[in-house]
């Protein structure tokens, strides 16, 4: 309700790729463009979205990821903060951080990047975050939000993959859908989107039993445990839209945590690695930037352009119950 995603030209996007692969990148690139379009009509209103990322130490793979952020805020118009702390930074001053940039009217969007280093408690941390700037979706209010069907930031990976499965054109209602990977950051939420899609749920994980046998019952497969090669091409069933969130580097090359190669001759669609989630992620992460700009100045984009929620029979409802925000209709008087 706070963007509505144009669907045709992620549809669009979708059909320019290879014949049975879901090409995230395409689709991500027609994600962008619509938020590109959201932050122009922002601008033009004197506002600009802004993303802080938090970054302590010097993991590599972290360095990467951040430089993938800032390139994509970069893209679509919004201003992009880096606050790098070294490895020895205590986790006070990592706290002092983000309160400071909680209180700080100009940020929109605050993310905590992962992994941390030594003992610092991520769990505490991430709860510091402001429920209304947590772009990646993780604060309990905004994970309590999507249990109760009221969030307006959802963890960007699952929600990408949505987007990515609506975009080509894969119907949910009654499917059998298999998640593999109860993370926060992925598995359960994902579980939750699919199953608010009418999908019929199955979660795996370490202690599954027969996990062949459950996978090959699934019409929907989405897999995130990060050990790469985990699922085995015959464990797929004839038909099946695969989703591999894991990438893993095994001899110098990126896997996924489904035999690609091995799925591919069985499944009617599958995400490559790279190419195909990591992308969405990004693109949802901009997303949510501008849906929490939105909710703050109290604006919806729609249709390609940004109408005052108010003339358009909306409101929201902030800081109360689990939602940190709940878009209603205003009731007449």
């Amino acid at each position: 309700m706070v963007f509505e995603i144009a669907t045709q030209p992620l549809r669009e996007a979708a059909q320019g790729g290879a014949p049975g692969v879901l090409d995230g990148k395409a689709v991500a690139a027609a994600l962008l463009a619509q938020v590109e379009e959201a932050t122009a009509a922002l601008s033009g209103r004197d506002i600009v979205p802004t993303l802080a990322v938090v970054r302590v130490g010097n993991d590599l793979a972290s360095d990467i990821y951040v430089r993938h952020k800032e390139r994509a805020c970069a893209k679509v118009g919004i201003a992009f903060r880096h606050e790098h702390l070294p490895a020895t930074a205590t986790q006070a001053e990592v706290l002092a951080s983000l309160r400071r940039l909680n209180a700080d009217e100009r940020v929109h969007g605050i993310l905590l990047q992962l992994p941390l280093p030594g003992d610092m408690n991520g769990a505490d941390l991430l709860t510091a975050i402001d429920p209304q700037k947590d772009v990646d979706g993780f604060h309990p209010l905004n994970l309590g939000g999507l249990m109760s069907g009221h969030a307006v930031l959802e963890p960007c990976t699952p929600r990408g993959v949505m987007t990515l499965l609506a975009a080509s054109g894969v119907e949910l209602t009654g499917k059998r859908a298999v998640v593999i990977g109860r993370s926060v950051i992925v598995g359960r939420p994902m579980s939750l989107m699919l199953a608010r899609a009418n999908a019929t749920v199955t979660l795996c994980h370490r202690h599954t039993r027969d996990l062949a046998e459950i996978v090959s019952q699934a019409e929907v497969l989405v897999v995130a445990t990060g050990v790469a090669g985990l699922v085995h091409g015959e464990w797929v069933r004839p038909g099946a839209v695969v989703i591999d969130v894991g990438i893993s580097r095994v001899d110098g090359k990126l896997r996924g945590d489904v035999d690609f190669e091995g799925a591919r001759q069985r499944a009617a669609a599958i995400t490559p690695v790279p190419r195909g989630v990591g992308p969405m992620t990004v693109a949802t992460l901009m997303e949510n930037v501008v849906r929490a700009v939105c909710v703050r100045h109290g604006l919806l984009f729609r249709n390609g352009e940004l109408i005052d929620a108010a003339s358009a029979g909306v409101r929201f409802d902030s800081g109360e119950g689990l939602a940190p925000w709940r878009a209603r209709p205003i009731a007449p008087r």
